[in-house]
C-alpha cells in the first residue's frame, strides 16, 4: 500500500468500509468485561480482540482500520502472529490512540483538556515501526449550562493542542484522527449542540492551518448534531441528519478527504440509522463513515462472554453490525435488515 498521507487517509474512508475503534483504555476495558463477567487480564484482553481480527468477513469487506491501544500494538496473537500483521492480512489499516486523556483544565471548573504531547514525536517513531499508519487524538467538550461549560477557552487550548498532535503525526509519516467530541451526556438540546460544535469546528480548522497540516492527509473523527441524553427529546435521524450536514457544510473544509463519526453513547441501532439519514441526503464534499467503539463491540462482547465456544457467535455478531454500518455509510441501510440478522 502506498505511504502517502493522503492514500492512506483516502484508504481509511473507502467506500462501504468505516474504522474499529478497540483503543478502550484498560479502565474502560475492564468495565466493558466486567458487564460480561470477565475478569480483564491480558490474555483475556487479547483474545477478545483477536476474535474481532479474524473476523474474515467484516475486516475484509467493511473495515478499514483499527485503532489500537499501547498494549494491543505490541501484542501476538494466540498462534504468536503479531496482532498488527493479522490486522494487515485482512487488507485493514492498523492505527494507535496516541493522547494520555482527558484531564482537569487549571482554572476552569468543569472544563478538560488532553494531555498527551510531550514525548509524543518519540512515540509516533515507535508507532510507526509497530506497523502503525494512523494515530487518534480525543478532545473533549462538555456542555454544561449551569457551569457555563465549555469555556472559550477550553475549546481554544483543546483545539490547539489537536493542531500540534496532528503535526506531529504527519511529520512521521501518520495520519492524524482529529476528534474533537462534544459530549452527548448533558441536557442540552440539538440547537446547543450545533453551536457548541460549529464553534469547536471553526476553531480547529483555524488551528490545524495555523500549524501548516495538510487536511488531504487527516481525517476528522465528531459528533454528530444530537441532542443531550438526559434532554428527554430523541431527535429523529432525519433531523440529526439536515443538522449535522449543514454544520459541517459551515465549518469542515472539502479538502478533508473523510468524516468517520464517533458514535458517543448512542444504541448500535440508533448510530447506524443516523449515519444512514446523513449518506442518504447525500452527495457530500466529504465520504462520511463510521468510527465506532461500542456501537460495533457491545453486540459481540455479549456474545462471547469470555468463552471459547461462543467466539463463532461473537464473530457473526461483529460482522453483522460491521455490514449494518457499511451499508449505513453508503446510505443503503434499513431497519428491516437488522431483523434478518
Amino acid at each position: 500500500m502506498s505511504e502517502r498521507l493522503e492514500d492512506i487517509a483516502a484508504a481509511m474512508v473507502a467506500d462501504g468500509k468505516g474504522i474499529l475503534a478497540a483503543d478502550e483504555s484498560s479502565g474502560t476495558i475492564k468495565k466493558r468485561f466486567d458487564a460480561i463477567n470477565v475478569d480483564s487480564t491480558e490474555n483475556n484482553r487479547r483474545d477478545y480482540r483477536e476474535l474481532m481480527f479474524r473476523s474474515e468477513e467484516a475486516m475484509t469487506k467493511y473495515i478499514s482500520g483499527v485503532i489500537l491501544f499501547d498494549e494491543t500494538i505490541r501484542q501476538k496473537a494466540a498462534d504468536g502472529t503479531p496482532l498488527v500483521d493479522v490486522i494487515r492480512a485482512a487488507g485493514s489499516i492498523p492505527g494507535i490512540k496516541v493522547d494520555a486523556g482527558a484531564k482537569p483544565l487549571a482554572g476552569f471548573p468543569g472544563d478538560t483538556i488532553t494531555e498527551g504531547l510531550d514525548g509524543l514525536r518519540e512515540r509516533l517513531a515507535e508507532y510507526y515501526k509497530l506497523g502503525a499508519r494512523f494515530a487518534k487524538w480525543r478532545a473533549v467538550i462538555d456542555i454544561n449550562d449551569e457551569e457555563a461549560i465549555p469555556s472559550g477557552y477550553a475549546i481554544d487550548a483543546n483545539c490547539h493542542a489537536l493542531a500540534r498532535y496532528a503535526a506531529l503525526c504527519q511529520e512521521a509519516g501518520i495520519v492524524p484522527i482529529v476528534e474533537p467530541e462534544v459530549l452527548m451526556d448533558g441536557s442540552h438540546d440539538i440547537d446547543t449542540c450545533y453551536d457548541v460544535t460549529k464553534v469547536t469546528l471553526l476553531q480547529l480548522y483555524a488551528e490545524l492551518n495555523a500549524a501548516d497540516v495538510v487536511l488531504e492527509g487527516t481525517i476528522l473523527k465528531p459528533n454528530m448534531v444530537i441532542a443531550g441524553k438526559k434532554s428527554g427529546t430523541k431527535n429523529s435521524p432525519e433531523e440529526v441528519a439536515e443538522k449535522t450536514i449543514k454544520l459541517f457544510r459551515e465549518t469542515v473544509p472539502v479538502a478533508v478527504p473523510g468524516i468517520a463519526f464517533l458514535s458517543g453513547g448512542q444504541s448500535d441501532e440508533e448510530a447506524t440509522a443516523n449515519l444512514n439519514a446523513i449518506n442518504a441526503i447525500g452527495p457530500h464534499p466529504w465520504k462520511l463513515t463510521f468510527s465506532y467503539g461500542r456501537a460495533l463491540q457491545a453486540a459481540p462482547q455479549k456474545a462471547w462472554s469470555g468463552k471459547v465456544e461462543n467466539v463463532a457467535a461473537a464473530q457473526a455478531a461483529f460482522t453483522h453490525r460491521a455490514r449494518m454500518n457499511s451499508l449505513a455509510a453508503l446510505g443503503k441501510w434499513e431497519a428491516s435488515l437488522e431483523k434478518a440478522g
